[in-house]
């Protein structure tokens, strides 16, 4: 799934010669600005739920934050799976089950 997308995209981009602008430094900050755009979709509201009429606008977000990291994945020749399942394992081994349930404390907390 991640290869058909990002070839999808790196075709979108090198069709408008923007590879020239992606540098490592450059699509990170570019991911940290559409983050901020999907948190500000949550901005102000009581419950923490998304506001009535924002599903399109999230969806849009949640598009623009996947693609910049898939060209950061792809950039860097990373196997997004990969690296996501060892974090899993290194987070399970900070936060055991038995002392991390229901708490929302830092690993050197708990």
């Amino acid at each position: 799934m991640n290869k058909k997308l990002a070839e999808k995209l790196i075709e979108f981009r090198n069709e408008r010669d923007w590879e020239q602008f992606h540098d490592s430094k450059n699509l990170a900050i570019a991911l940290s600005l559409e983050a901020s755009e999907l948190l500000e979709l949550f901005l102000w509201t009581k419950d923490g739920k998304l506001p009535e009429g924002k599903l399109d606008r999230l969806k849009e977000e949640v598009a623009d934050v996947f693609a910049y990291l898939l060209l950061i994945v792809e950039k860097h020749d990373l196997n997004l799976e990969e690296i996501t399942l060892e974090k899993i394992a290194k987070n399970a081994a900070k936060y055991p089950a038995d002392k991390a349930k229901g708490k929302a404390l830092k690993y050197n907390e708990l």
